[in-house]
């Protein structure tokens, strides 16, 4: 009996297991993914999972060759990561990227994932084309949001009508600082003081004095050869001086304020005064971007993207903290941000948002993000942490901690879903550039045409 009986009970586990896995493997989707629906689980968002089909999902971005490579290592780890996905990855020359794009979309191919900037992502976001990342977040150990920049996150909230608040249709792929890059050995050469890491120490015109005795002409033909500085940033000198392009929660332009209007003056001066500046003719030549990597500008404006380039220049440099108007103590730059939705078509959205999240959230790739010198970590730790501490230049990384902390302001198209009132203030203000009008003459011309488009595309 003692036998018969424990026959039974064998036979009565060993149904019972049978149970057990006939439940397990009818979590999995017609895809063979490890999701179900659209909600992802922590399992899923945050370990390696063991695959039985393989998964294909499209990523689309943009970028120099460098950042080309640079994804192309991320996306390695992360398909190391998740074994079961294969990761079709595509980088669009910048300029062709959103032309591609919303071709793509139009005719029903949207990658998986995908770039997203500020007008881009508002268009999107409103017109449902990505997806509410919500739930997975909610769901995934990967997401801390007090560990992550606010000043980043705030970018890809929307709640329905206007952006900033709301749930998340995007993670930040980087939150990018806006910082003044300096040539350290041509500063020493020249013996000028070099610009301060610490926001306040240096004024505008503690700057414009150290470009003008950086600016020579060194074979004496009545040419400059080396200019001080080079563009300066208009943005951040109008914020620095309490003015701003547009009041968003009036939709008013208000670039025709003293308050803008003088500091566009300063910064198109220092060109058509002070000469310390590449002309629009001599951009044309040789832009400055190229200038200051051939070591023919002082003080030129970088993105943390910049540093694989300027890892390999063959003189020293740093970064500084932008000088403060001194009629106000302020200073002001730039902060601007690139993001990564999911689109909502995605037959694979936890893949999709698990590689969205690897590449905007992950310690691993977050790490390797800033070794090879893509970005300052959406992690706040991290970049308090090790990054401010990297053993590659700038030397002073806090300095682009302290941008976004402290003076970075988002981009100026960040809340307008039709940028035309912008692309026409660019296109239009070359006449103060070439000195053809004032900037307080120019900016009243030009104001109720900007307000005119502002209206027309956004309101």
């Amino acid at each position: 009996m003692k036998k018969g009986l424990s026959v039974k009970l064998g036979l009565v586990l060993l149904l019972c297991f049978g149970m057990l896995l006939s439940a397990c493997s009818s979590t999995k989707d017609g895809n063979g993914s490890a999701t179900k629906g659209n909600v992802g689980n922590k399992e899923d968002a945050g370990a390696t999972t063991t695959p039985q089909e393989q998964v294909k999902i499209s990523f689309m971005g943009h970028g120099s060759p460098q950042e080309k490579d640079i994804f192309t290592k991320l996306i390695k780890s992360y398909e190391t990561k998740y074994p079961n996905v294969k990761v079709e990855y595509t980088s669009v020359p910048p300029a062709e990227y959103n032309q591609k794009l919303s071709t793509l979309i139009a005719s029903g191919k949207t990658p998986d994932v995908f770039y997203v900037s500020g007008p881009q992502f508002y268009k999107y976001a409103e017109a449902g084309t990505i997806q509410n990342l919500q739930p997975f977040l909610e769901t995934t150990e990967l997401f801390q949001e007090g560990n992550v920049w606010k000043q980043a996150l705030d970018r890809y909230r929307y709640d329905g009508k206007q952006l900033g608040q709301g749930d998340l249709y995007g993670l930040p792929k980087d939150v990018g600082p806006w910082a003044m890059a300096y040539n350290k050995t041509m500063f020493e050469e020249a013996g000028v003081e070099l610009p301060p890491a610490e926001v306040g120490k240096w004024t505008w015109d503690n700057w414009l004095d150290a470009a003008k005795k950086l600016t020579k002409d060194e074979n004496g033909d009545g040419k400059i050869d080396i200019y001080g500085g080079a563009n300066f940033n208009l943005d951040g000198a109008v914020w620095a001086s309490g003015g701003d392009f547009i009041d968003y929660s009036t939709g008013t332009i208000t670039i025709d304020t003293p308050e803008f209007t003088n500091a566009m003056q300063w910064v198109a001066d220092l060109r058509l005064k002070h000469k310390v500046s590449p002309s629009p003719e001599d951009e044309k030549a040789m832009n400055s971007y190229s200038r200051f990597v051939a070591g023919k500008v002082g003080m030129f404006p970088m993105g943390p993207w910049d540093q694989p380039a300027f890892w390999d220049l063959p003189f020293e440099w740093d970064i500084a903290a932008w000088p403060v108007n001194p009629a106000t103590g302020k200073a002001g730059t730039w902060v601007g941000s690139m993001g990564y939705s999911v689109s909502s078509k995605s037959k694979h959205a936890q893949e999709a948002f698990n590689l969205a999240a690897f590449l905007a959230l992950d310690v691993e790739g977050q790490k390797q993000n800033y070794e090879l010198g893509q970005a300052v970590p959406n992690l706040i730790d991290m970049a308090k942490g090790e990054f401010v501490s990297y053993d590659k230049a700038p030397a002073n990384r806090q300095v682009f901690l302290d941008i976004i902390e402290d003076y970075g302001h988002p981009t100026v198209d960040f809340g307008s879903k039709d940028t035309k009132w912008l692309d026409t203030f660019r296109q239009e203000a070359g006449q103060v550039w070439d000195g053809k009008m004032t900037a307080a003459e120019w900016a009243k011309e030009l104001q109720p045409k900007l307000q005119e488009l502002y209206d027309k595309g956004n309101k």
